[in-house]
């Protein structure tokens, strides 16, 4: 259990720091994973910055990932779920545009630019508060490979153990404090789990 975000990212930062993870850049999958990223930056003297992707909304149930989009427009398919639910292609791409664009918007917001920052032959590390679906990891995760970085590290406090499993595909390490088989949601492994606005969330790569 963690008091709030920035207890989870101390301890996140300490772990990664005992494991010797080497990093250039730590990304924060905006918006709640800023206050965790920030702790980690510090801590591996690396810069912090953000990668943004957008869920893909089921229809009728726009909480149910049935994939997720990048703001370069990688995209992530969950083929199992879109099949069982049957989805069609047109849905998909209409999604997958609209969400794309959100995340480049977002990008936008954060950056002062739709380019993501320059990744090739740097050691990066991937930082989001939980992962449940692992759906927007997964496509900040391709984001980052399609820029030839020299290593990617996923590090989150807590993960479902499915998607702990499902990342060690898009990444060369994923570091996650807990995997606890009780997991539901990100949010009851903190006492303290309140929204980030964007506001707050762009104070912590000041």
């Amino acid at each position: 259990m963690f008091d709030d975000r920035a207890d989870a990212g101390r301890r996140l930062a300490a772990e990664l720091d005992r494991r010797d993870v080497e990093a250039d850049v730590v990304l924060g999958i905006p918006r709640g994973a800023l206050p965790v990223a920030r702790p980690v930056a510090d801590r591996l003297d690396a810069d912090l910055d953000v990668i943004v992707a957008s869920k893909l909304g089921a229809p009728g149930n726009p909480e149910l990932a049935i994939g997720a989009a990048g703001s370069d427009g990688a995209v992530w398919r969950n083929d199992a779920l879109i099949e069982q639910l049957d989805v069609s292609e047109a849905y998909f791409e209409r999604e997958r545009e609209r969400e794309a664009d959100a995340a480049r918007t977002k990008l936008e917001r954060y950056r002062g630019t739709t380019d993501l920052p320059a990744l090739e032959g740097r050691h990066v590390v991937v930082v989001d508060d939980g992962v449940a679906t692992g759906a927007t990891a997964r496509a900040c995760l391709r984001q980052v490979r399609e820029r030839d970085p020299a290593s990617v590290t996923l590090a989150v406090p807590v993960s479902s153990p499915r998607a702990a499993d499902e990342l060690a595909d898009e990444a060369d390490a994923v570091v996650a404090l807990e995997t606890p088989q009780s997991f539901r949601a990100v949010g009851q492994f903190y006492r303290r789990f309140p929204q980030v606005s964007d506001d707050e969330a762009m104070d912590y790569l000041e």
